[in-house]
């Protein structure tokens, strides 16, 4: 059998530094107070001695995990199947990663997950969570409060308990949706359908409410609900096409919903964008550009999103503002929401 070398100890970073065992433990847990030349000899010393920290006794210490828990409110053959959650999951990773920080994914299907999730969330494994794709109704943020975790939503909150301290990152949905709308307007389109998400997430909802905004008269037969899926795309086209053969734009509530339309637009032989004009909206990258004919579409910034979404748990974590000032912010006073700005990206759909 192999015989491994014991692994360095904080004593030997010690006394390889010349300093106390004390000092390195402050400089190795982050801790103000020791001289930067002192502490630089410290770092040197773990570097030339490959010590690693036991994340058990440094959690005594500092009383953080180094934890996040990503929680999403969606079954896990969504979540791996949609590009959306990757780029958003990507930003996350990214931000918890420059700080030295893991991450935890927890998916939910069911009742008994969420559960287990609220389980594992009031067991102390975590230093906080970030919650995303909830619809109405969901337990999650019921959860999240009864286990005293600081939280940031990705997603304009859809309850009120009258705190007022929800933290949250979206973007401008109902204004995306309104650019998009006014766009094929200024086309000279007069038939507009609008294929919705699923309205028990506030995102769907928010971009319906920008379709209206701009077509306010629009009866209840130009308008199809989906599921922010390809699959619901092509079904509700074709509720669309035979309700209302006559439509010559459509606006899809996500680009997995407008790459369905669009097959089944084909299918049907109309043609884009002479017969019918087309526009998505999330601009995700490769779907916008390898939809036939590529996609315009509004761009929101996902993986940023995610990346914003840890940035301000973190900033709250170490006793920061849980906001950012360089960023939008929510146009409610209710909650310490960020809403990012979204464009529209013309492509050979319209």
């Amino acid at each position: 059998m192999t015989e491994t070398a014991p692994r360095p100890t904080l004593e030997a970073v010690a006394e390889r530094a010349g300093v106390s065992r004390a000092t390195v433990s402050r400089v190795v847990n982050g801790a103000h107070g020791v001289r930067e030349a002192l502490a630089e000899r410290v770092r040197r010393a773990v570097e030339e001695l490959g010590y690693v920290p036991n994340q058990a006794a440094r959690s005594l210490v500092t009383r953080r995990h180094q934890a996040v828990a990503v929680v999403a409110a969606e079954p896990e053959t969504r979540v791996f199947a949609d590009p959306y959650f990757a780029q958003q999951l990507r930003g996350i990773s990214k931000e918890l990663t420059a700080h030295d920080n893991q991450l935890v994914l927890l998916l939910t299907e069911g009742r008994e997950d969420h559960a287990r999730v609220g389980r594992y969330l009031a067991g102390g494994h975590v230093d906080g969570a970030l919650v995303f794709s909830l619809h109405l109704n969901d337990p999650l943020p019921g959860l999240v409060r009864g286990a005293g975790l600081p939280t940031v939503f990705g997603g304009r909150p859809d309850w009120d308990d009258g705190r007022g301290d929800v933290v949250y990152v979206d973007s401008d949905n109902r204004g995306g949706a309104r650019s998009a709308v006014q766009y094929l307007a200024g086309l000279g389109r007069t038939r507009i359908a609008h294929i919705t998400g699923p309205l028990d997430q506030t995102s769907a909802a928010d971009r319906l409410a920008g379709f209206r905004d701009v077509r306010a008269g629009t009866g209840p037969e130009l308008i199809a609900r989906g599921d922010f899926t390809s699959g619901g795309g092509e079904r509700a086209m074709r509720e669309l096409l035979d309700r209302c053969p006559g439509l010559d734009a459509v606006f899809a509530a996500n680009d997995l919903t407008a790459a369905g339309a669009l097959r089944v637009l084909r299918e049907r032989g109309r043609r884009v964008p002479d017969d019918v004009a087309v526009v998505g909206f999330d601009d995700m990258l490769p779907v916008a550009e390898e939809t036939d004919p590529p996609l315009t579409t509004v761009r929101q910034d996902i993986e940023g999103m995610g990346r914003l979404m840890a940035r301000l748990l973190l900033r709250g974590l170490d006793g920061g503002p849980t906001d950012d000032a360089d960023a939008p912010r929510a146009p409610a006073a209710t909650a310490p929401g960020v809403v990012l700005p979204t464009t529209l990206v013309h492509r050979a759909t319209t």
